[in-house]
């Protein structure tokens, strides 16, 4: 059994019960800060008697620690369009706030980190599939941009904090380039 904790920030959401899910068992000790905007408890509620978990109801756009931690996944945005759409500056906030955030607990304590990104920052493609060298089509104004600026954002400042901290860290993309995937599934 493994003895090393991880954040989880966007825990409740979709993608981040199942990492929770899975972490869990792979034994490692958990702990979820998120503030249930979009996220819902319902997709932990199974873990509550799990000694190895434990959910931080706090909005990570406000400084948090929750003591030392081996590795941060950063989950945390609203990413349906119908949420954006709705929760336009808490989107851009969670991307540039609370990347910050989560970025200094890593940095506090030495942990890894991983964050989950997305193809929208690409923006609207002129190519397809797109290379690892295409740069994007963005409109930094229009209605979705609050998604696509404040994932480009994040990753902006996840690659700053590697670079000026030497710190590892990793971004992952939710939609790989040139693939269309919609998440489907339990805990949606």
């Amino acid at each position: 059994m493994s003895s090393q904790r991880a954040l989880v920030t966007g825990g409740a959401g979709f993608l981040g019960s199942h990492l929770c899910d899975a972490l869990l068992g792979d034994g490692w000790n958990v702990v979820v800060v998120d503030n249930l905007l979009t996220g819902r408890r319902a997709n932990l509620d199974h873990l509550k008697n799990d000694s190895r978990f434990d959910f931080i109801n706090k909005d990570i756009c406000e400084p948090f620690d929750v003591g030392p931690v081996d590795y941060v996944f950063h989950f945390a945005s609203p990413a349906s369009p119908v949420d954006y759409t709705i929760h336009g500056i808490p989107t851009l906030k969670a991307g540039s706030l609370g990347t910050f955030h989560a970025l200094d607990v890593a940095h506090k304590y030495g942990a890894k980190y991983l964050v989950s990104s997305t193809s929208e920052c690409y923006g609207d493609p002129l190519e397809h599939p797109q290379k690892e060298t295409y740069w994007g089509n963005v409109n930094s104004i229009g209605p979705r941009s609050v998604y696509d600026e404040a994932k480009r954002f994040t990753e902006a400042v996840t690659m700053a904090y590697h670079r000026y901290h030497q710190r590892p860290a990793s971004a992952v993309e939710r939609r790989p380039r040139g693939v269309e995937f919609h998440e489907a599934g339990p805990a949606q």
